[in-house]
């Protein structure tokens, strides 16, 4: 028959367990900030990749405002046939989620 365990022998096999917790909080905790890291990495990488396809699609883009882009850009991708060509590209890609129309685009597309 085994023997029982002591009062000491199971205090010390919680705080073991215990201790075990804390690291794999600790782990999760390093994962989620090593993930963040990488989003903001992505989307910085991205955010730098279109704005030098933009400006080299707006002739002397370097000389507008960024108020006069967001304008050309705005007025270039209002009409609806631009909207549907974005719907069907995030359908080819798989995306979850189709963006709708905005109200600016929709009154600018009719």
């Amino acid at each position: 028959m085994p023997r029982a365990k002591t009062l000491d022998e199971v205090k010390e096999k919680i705080a073991k367990i215990e201790v075990e917790i804390r690291q794999g909080e600790n782990q999760v905790k390093r994962l989620l900030q090593r993930n963040h890291q990488q989003e903001r990495k992505d989307r910085t990488r991205r955010l730098i990749e279109r704005g030098a396809i933009t400006e080299s699609l707006i002739s002397g883009a370097a000389e507008l405002t960024n108020e006069q882009i967001k304008t050309v850009l705005q007025s270039a991708l209002s009409t609806k046939s631009i909207h549907d060509m974005i719907i069907t590209f995030h359908r080819k890609n798989q995306s979850a989620t189709v963006p709708e129309m905005t109200q600016t685009n929709r009154s600018l597309a009719e």
